[in-house]
Formats: structure tokens, sequence, C-alpha cells
């Protein structure tokens, strides 16, 4: 993903619960959701440990009692390699009108494009936080949905193809396009005729250590009521110091072809370093180093309670 800078807008507050509701999230449970799929190497496409990944992630979902649909395409990276992309979408009560749409992205990047050390440029990035942590995230709370009365139905989707976007060392004068393949893919052929969701939530590198969650600009411009009801449900259940009520930038990501082609208002929890000199994504972003060893339960457990309020407080 890429960034731009933004000015900071007023919104208004969401209702929400004003008391916590739902289960409690286990964050050891997803950081052990994460470090399984590291333990398959990076799941770059077309990688055997991609396709191996991608079948345990969709088998923990079946696991967990949910309808599981695999959209495969063909896509093309921005230097014309065919990518064998697999977009896994599992359904919690898929009989329900009523949806919310979680994602994160579950591939890796191939390059350390933003690593200190140039040497590490052209080696794949084992994305912890850039991928699994999201995608953890997501297998925890459809773990604690089994068997629940939440009344409306939750459908989580993993993007593939999100990373293979132009590398920094690249000749090419315009990569806004060659991001979120995946993504873009599912937006213009949505794996259910007709199918639509009160609103989607991306998370994107969501286990990292110091992160904070600032208002990205993209997701204040077409959701600006998501925004606030994910901050004020954060506030909530006592997280508040991992949301600020402050402007994030603008973030090139999975969420926009949500936003601009499914037509659901769609937001990015994804974190903002406002004093890392390496990137404003945090230090490991791009680099070697984006490894288990620096993954946060803290992180976590801050990020998922905060969804598991959103989703407890619809009706």
């Amino acid at each position: 993903m890429t960034a731009c800078n933004s000015t900071k807008k007023s919104q208004n507050e969401a209702a929400t619960a004003a008391e916590p509701v739902g289960p409690s999230f286990v964050a050891d449970s997803a950081y052990l959701f994460c470090e399984q799929q590291c333990q398959f190497g990076p799941r770059t496409m077309n990688s055997e440990a991609h396709d191996r990944c991608g079948e345990w992630i969709a088998g923990k979902f079946r696991t967990y009692g949910m309808e599981v649909t695999l959209q495969k395409a063909d896509l093309r990276g921005y230097d014309g390699t065919v990518l064998k992309s697999t977009n896994i979408i599992a359904a919690y009560k898929p009989e329900q009108k009523e949806r919310v749409l979680l994602c994160a992205h579950w591939d890796s990047r191939p390059w350390a494009d933003n690593d200190p050390d140039e040497a590490n440029h052209h080696k794949p990035v084992m994305a912890a936080n850039d991928g699994a942590s999201g995608v953890a995230v997501m297998l925890e709370i459809a773990r604690l949905l089994q068997g629940d009365s939440l009344g409306i139905g939750v459908d989580f989707i993993c993007f593939d193809a999100e990373d293979w976007g132009t590398p920094q060392w690249a000749e090419s004068d315009d990569d806004s396009d060659t991001w979120a393949l995946g993504a873009q893919h599912w937006a213009t052929h949505l794996h259910r005729e007709g199918y639509t969701a009160r609103y989607g939530i991306l998370l994107d590198m969501v286990g990292g250590q110091g992160a904070k969650f600032y208002q990205e600009q993209m997701s204040t411009y077409f959701a600006p009521e998501v925004v606030s009801k994910v901050w004020a449900a954060a506030e909530t259940v006592g997280y508040g110091s991992y949301f600020p009520k402050e402007d994030g930038g603008g973030i090139t990501d999975d969420h926009l072809p949500v936003n601009q082609k499914a037509k659901i208002p769609c937001i990015d929890i994804i974190p903002y370093y406002p004093d890392c000199t390496a990137s404003s994504f945090g230090p490991t972003w791009h680099t070697v180093n984006d490894d288990m060893q620096h993954i946060d339960r803290n992180t976590l457990q801050a990020v998922g309670q905060t969804i598991i309020q959103v989703l407890f407080s619809e009706k």
C-alpha cells in the first residue's frame, strides 16, 4: 500500500454500546494463528507456501462452521507476471440478509524493498504483521462466533495479491493500480450476486509493536460513521489509547476498491507511526524484520476486542 498526506476532518460520534459487550478476545490464540501462518514461510504469490497456507486458512474457517468460498482468478502483476490468486471468503450465518464485512490480505510482499540493508531488497517478507496479523484476528473472531447468537451475518474476506505493488527499485511512473489486486477483482466480481453489507472494516498490520491506529483519510471520506463507530468502541472497551482520534494520512489499500467499486462503506484500521523515519507504517514495514519477534499480543488484543465490541453492538 502507499500513503499520502491529508487534512483532518471533524467527525460525529456514532452511537455504540455504552458498556462492553460480546466475548473476550483471546490474544494468545490470535498470536498462535499468526505464528502458524508464518510457519509456512513467506506466502508470496505463485509459491507452494502460499497455496498451502491458503488451504490452511480455508480449513480453519470451515472448522469454525463458516461457509467458505474460494474465488480464484489469474491476475496480472505490475511486471506482467500472471498471479494465481485466491480470495478466501468465509461466511458466518450466510442466510442472514444484514451483514458486516471484515477483511485483510493474506499474501506476503515478495520483496523487502524498504529494508535499511539494500542487500535485502529482493528477499521476500515473512509478513507476520503485514498480512498474517489481520487474518489471525479474523480467525480468532470466527472461533469466538461459533454457536453464538449474533443477530447479523459476518463475512470474512482474505484478499490475495495485495502486496505485489510496484517495488521501490523498479522503474515505473505510476504504481497506484498495482496494489490490492485481489480486492480490485472481488469488488468487480462479487462472490454472490447482489452482495452487499452494512459496512466493511479492513485489518492491515494490526499486530505490530508500538502500533497506534490513527483515522485514515480515505476511511473518513468514504465512511465517517464507521470510523466514529469503531473509535468509540475502542474507547468503550478500554483501548482508546490505541485509537487516537487524529488524522493518519490517506492510504491506497484494499478498502479503496471496496468503497469505490463495490460501493460498500469500508474503513482501514492501519497503524501510523508519525515519528518513524523508516516508514509511517512502522520500522518493520516491507523489511526482513516483519517477523514474529515484532508481534505484540497487546496490539492484537486492542484491535480484536474493539472489533468484537463493534459486531456485538449491531442490532
